[in-house]
């Protein structure tokens, strides 16, 4: 595989960005790679960056066993929603322009069907969020853990699912916190606006660790989906919020995917 490390000036974000990309080259099988590329734009959690990635050797498998071109972008602790106030458009930058000019610099494929958003903890909320704004440009959602947090400072009672942050953090980042349920940082709010408008979902997989923090929430948003009707599949098992889950759980959505799979090689994370 190849590991490449880019940037370019944002208008989104009003600056130069930096983002991560994996390709699948193999230097031994060299006619197997096989463009257009099918592609997934992974979203990395609270106190990460995109460097994070390049230490999960699962995703040099995950590009390999299925020619799939994997983009990591950037949004430090801004959860990819747009900041109005600041003109830090994260959610844009992740669902129009980072797309755009990757499938400009890179033979990736324009189709709805072949682009895949994903994402552990923050990055999990940020690939629901913006895999349902965006539903017109992908057709997959690969949310790990995602931390759906905006009800947390609605009752004292809550806990706290994300160490040492406050009130004020959250509102720098979502805004007034009253009236965040109106809004599309809200994805009930969200998934409830695609619906009466009457606009494709993409196929959203959703997993959580059964004594993760964010399970509450991550189970209220399963029963609204349902309710809903909006087709997607809610996996919850034994697990906490840490890469023994986000592991295999990242791996076992995407094989969901309907991808161009090399049969050769052996996934270490997964059994029958």
């Amino acid at each position: 595989m190849a590991m490449i490390q880019a940037s370019f000036l944002s208008d989104c974000l009003n600056r130069r960005v930096h983002f991560n990309a994996i390709l699948p080259v193999d230097p031994k099988e060299p006619g197997e790679f096989r463009p257009p590329l099918k592609t997934a734009y992974l979203l990395h959690g609270y106190i990460g960056s995109c460097d994070d990635w390049f230490t999960r050797h699962t995703l040099g498998y995950l590009s390999l066993r299925n020619n799939l071109a994997i983009i990591l972008p950037n949004a430090e602790n801004h959860f990819y929603v747009d900041d109005m106030q600041r003109c830090d458009l994260y959610g844009e930058f992740i669902g129009r322009e980072l797309v755009e000019f990757t499938r400009s610099v890179f033979p990736l494929s324009d189709a709805r069907e072949d682009t895949i958003i994903g994402g552990i903890s923050m990055g999990g909320y940020g690939s629901l969020r913006n895999g349902i704004k965006y539903s017109d440009v992908f057709g997959y959602i690969v949310a790990i853990s995602p931390a759906i947090i905006l009800n947390e400072f609605k009752s004292p009672d809550s806990p706290q699912s994300i160490p040492d942050t406050t009130l004020g953090f959250f509102e720098s980042v979502f805004g007034d916190i009253e009236t965040a349920n109106e809004r599309d940082v809200d994805i009930f709010w969200l998934s409830e606006k695609k619906k009466e408008a009457g606009d494709e979902f993409p196929d959203i997989y959703i997993a959580c660790g059964s004594n993760d923090k964010l399970v509450f929430e991550n189970r209220r948003f399963h029963k609204r989906l349902t309710e809903l009707g909006v087709p997607h599949v809610y996996k919850e098992s034994p697990g906490t919020h840490d890469e023994l889950f986000f592991d295999p759980h990242l791996m076992e959505g995407f094989e969901r995917i309907d991808l161009d799979r090399a049969p050769v090689l052996q996934n270490p994370f997964w059994t029958d």
